[in-house]
């Protein structure tokens, strides 16, 4: 089987959702820039040269739905001849066209692909506009559309992770992000146009800026300060705004390239796609996705906890991220994950609590986020994992080369 690399991963900005950046930019507009970005930063490439384009998206429907994926494709200016399609698997949804694609490189079905993800959760409600359960199925079994903040109160529950360890965690994460907006660690965000309407004389005027940070990084977060926020979901619960992701809007995508076309288009590649694998759990404990997860895919190839160099794993609620952590022996290893530490290989830059979770873009967006902490580390392993809302985790390991 042949090798699939990755050539150059990118993200825009996460902002948050109805009060951030991008609260009034087309979904298709977003991911537009980062389709483009992906092919003018790899010089040797044309976007002739792309044979298809996936794109994640939790909720396809409305501004982007209609195949945002061909849609995105057309509005860039790639050929007729590149195709696109969407794909969802919920919060897995930008990993799982990434992976898809390697897979498709790694049998000889295409040689050059774009894989990515997308989401408006200012434009497109969570949920959808139109959510419709099944009546007698929701009877039967519910847990399948339960909300995921209650799922993180289960985990909380059950597992025993405390409000203060919840609250400690997302701390660390609001610190590690503010670090690295400091420092400019966020070599993979492409400065993005974002559009706002303002009243002019009596009509509505769109305005055009050029976002290139992600706006929900509070840098004088507090733990004291996280403690005096109310349970989000559950009267005497522990999951809070502050210790769960953010909602946000952003787009991400990363160029997979085969081997015989790294050489033809004489491209130099970052990494490759080793394996990707899913685990089911129990939709009512979602979160711990992860922890199944990341097992099989270390079980499938063969390495260890210890082999793994970066890891990216999402950080929907602080509850299921620590559980998670837990189960792999990691979170009693503060050293390898608090902002604090020089040692930290866990989110390094921070995690959704920080940087949001644009549900079907989260899988690219950690992608790019962990392409690039591995390239700037020198890190040969790395891994991103994530849960998936009806009791799924996510995992996929890369190799630096």
């Amino acid at each position: 089987m042949r090798e699939a690399y990755v050539v150059t991963s990118l993200r825009t900005p996460g902002c948050r959702r109805n009060k951030g950046a991008f609260a009034q930019t087309r979904p298709e507009d977003l991911m537009v820039t980062v389709l483009n970005a992906v092919v003018e930063k790899t010089n040797g490439v044309e976007k002739k040269d792309v044979e298809d384009i996936l794109i994640g998206c939790a909720f396809p429907e409305a501004e982007q739905g209609l195949n945002i994926g061909r849609v995105a494709a057309q509005m860039a200016e790639f050929p007729d001849d590149t195709c696109g399609a969407t794909v969802n698997r919920f919060c897995a949804s930008g990993l799982e066209a990434i992976a898809l694609q390697a897979m498709r490189v790694k049998c000889g079905y295409c040689d050059v692909a774009i894989g990515g993800g997308l989401e408006s959760m200012s434009i497109v409600p969570m949920g959808g506009n139109m959510p419709r359960p099944h009546p007698e199925w929701a009877k039967k079994n519910p847990d399948v559309y339960i909300s995921m903040g209650i799922t993180a109160e289960n985990v909380a529950n059950r597992y025993k992770i405390t409000r203060e360890m919840q609250d400690e965690f997302a701390y660390h994460s609001q610190m590690k992000a503010a670090n690295a907006q400091k420092n400019g660690l966020y070599k993979e965000i492409v400065p993005t146009p974002a559009v706002r309407f303002k009243e002019k004389n009596g009509q509505w005027v769109s305005e055009t800026f050029i976002q290139d940070f992600d706006d929900g990084v509070r840098a004088d977060t507090t733990v004291e300060g996280l403690g005096k926020l109310r349970p989000a979901f559950a009267g005497v619960g522990s999951v809070t705004a502050g210790n769960s992701s953010q909602t946000t809007d952003g787009a991400a995508a990363t160029l997979i390239m085969s081997e015989d076309a790294v050489k033809r288009l004489g491209v130099k590649p970052i990494a490759k796609l080793v394996a990707y694998v899913v685990a089911g759990c129990k939709s009512d404990e979602m979160g711990v996705g992860p922890a199944y997860a990341i097992p099989k895919l270390l079980k499938m190839t063969g390495l260890k906890v210890e082999d793994i160099n970066v890891w990216e794993v999402n950080e929907a609620f602080a509850s299921q991220a620590i559980y998670s952590m837990q189960q792999l022996g990691l979170y009693d290893k503060r050293e390898l994950w608090t902002s604090d530490s020089d040692k930290r290989i866990i989110n390094v830059n921070g995690g959704a609590i920080a940087l949001g979770h644009p549900l079907g873009c989260t899988g690219a967006k950690l992608c790019a986020q962990l392409i690039n902490t591995m390239k700037e580390r020198g890190a040969k392993y790395g891994v991103e994992s994530m849960c998936i809302g009806g009791g799924m985790g996510a995992a996929a390991l890369f190799e630096l080369v």
